[in-house]
């Protein structure tokens, strides 16, 4: 995943390269553009989400709901941005921060106050939409010291695979091959592949053992949380959440679609998925920003030649989100009913590219590789203080770190 040092644009809202576009012939590819970037977005990361939202505490049945919840606010998000601005714009939730989650764990007033935190979250993003000086604040964060956190809270997610490998290797060793053979051939359904690969191995385990699905537990729900305010969770997973959010997807956003000639009205970006991260807070959504390195399959040339068509695939990419949220609950279902380390091999191995950029990002610097490297092994750690996680105490030792070193340069 990418990072990007410069600040935010500045709030506009300039319109795509049209002012009007037509529904005429040829849509077939934009529509097929958006279809694979929904289902690509949706099995590469959903792992993360459910990981992220039931190590802070959420039930079996309150991680369907965290899930459903980002599903259904990104896909009007998208679908309001896209036909509005004329642009393929496109969201997806924010996979670093609920990587953050699974690795903070437990907080200081258990789920509701997780749900208090994510609702804090939107509003950050939001304020952050109408006042620049704040998402200049966050672009101003050393790049090294943002990827450095990012890589340590990645860190343990990504090691999931290594020890599910002892626990259940009749269904992990399967999984890492098909991901690997994939990698090698097919780089873009990899993770989809291991995902298929891990859902029929559960199947066959869970038959096998004859364990029973709750069929009632497969229907998609809504779980409502009152959130609670905890300062414990406001530090330790509102702020790094904002943080991790802003600097690993929309700032990076806002560089790929402008990579493709559209420039993102950033004010109406950030208060649509702001706002979206508020309402989805209370059904258990964690929060959503614009997509990063997905952003290029509904913005780049194959998903249209024309670049007036390609909003095309992404409003194709919100209904097709829309959809595919029907089936959050069966998964979370059969991922409960599965052996153990499953869910967790998923994840671990789509986060290994992100993981990957992380660290190059951390230690590019030699200037300041040790503040990177103080930043990494506080986040690595899961070791939080006073009731705030390590993601937070990580950022303040590393930039504490930095500035020391820096002292006098």
């Amino acid at each position: 995943m990418s990072n990007v040092s410069a600040a935010p644009p500045a709030p506009t809202e300039q319109q795509g390269p049209e002012s009007a576009p037509t529904l005429s012939a040829g849509l077939g590819q934009p529509i097929s553009a958006g279809i694979v970037t929904g289902l690509v977005g949706f099995t590469s990361a959903f792992a993360v989400v459910l990981s992220g939202l039931t190590a802070v505490g959420a039930s079996t049945a309150q991680a369907a709901s965290g899930l459903l919840a980002v599903c259904v606010t990104q896909a009007f998000g998208m679908m309001l941005l896209s036909y509005r601005y004329r642009m393929p714009i496109t969201l997806a939730w924010s996979t670093p921060g609920a990587a953050l989650l699974a690795s903070t764990g437990a907080v200081a007033g258990g789920w509701p106050a997780a749900v208090g935190a994510f609702a804090i979250t939107g509003v950050l993003i939001v304020i952050t939409g109408l006042w620049q000086r704040l998402g200049n604040l966050v672009a101003a964060i050393p790049v090294e010291i943002a990827q450095a956190m990012l890589a340590g809270v990645l860190l343990p997610l990504c090691l999931a695979p290594v020890k599910a490998v002892q626990s259940s290797p009749a269904v992990v060793v399967p999984v890492i091959v098909v991901w690997l053979v994939l990698h090698r051939f097919a780089k873009r359904w990899a993770v989809i592949a291991a995902f298929v690969t891990a859902a029929v191995g559960a199947g066959i385990s869970i038959a096998v053992q004859h364990k029973h699905l709750d069929l009632a537990a497969m229907t998609p729900t809504v779980e409502l949380t009152l959130p609670h305010w905890s300062w414990q969770a406001m530090i330790g997973v509102a702020l790094p959440l904002y943080i991790v959010t802003m600097a690993s997807q929309n700032i990076p956003g806002t560089a790929v679609m402008k990579s493709f000639g559209y420039q993102v009205p950033w004010r109406a970006a950030m208060s649509v998925t702001g706002i979206g991260t508020v309402l989805g807070a209370s059904a258990g959504g964690h929060a959503i920003n614009l997509a990063a390195i997905s952003a290029a399959l509904s913005a780049a040339p194959a998903a249209h030649p024309d670049p007036k068509k390609r909003w095309i695939a992404a409003f194709t990419s919100g209904v097709c989100y829309l959809i595919v949220a029907l089936g959050s609950a069966a998964l979370v279902t059969l991922i409960a009913t599965a052996p153990a380390g499953t869910l967790e091999t998923v994840a671990g191995l789509a986060l290994l590219a992100t993981l990957g950029a992380a660290l190059v990002g951390a230690l590019s610097s030699e200037k300041h590789r040790e503040a990177g490297i103080v930043t990494f092994l506080i986040a690595a750690s899961g070791i939080g203080f006073a009731g705030v996680g390590a993601a937070f105490w990580a950022l303040v030792a590393g930039l504490v770190v930095r500035k020391v070193l820096s002292h006098g340069d």
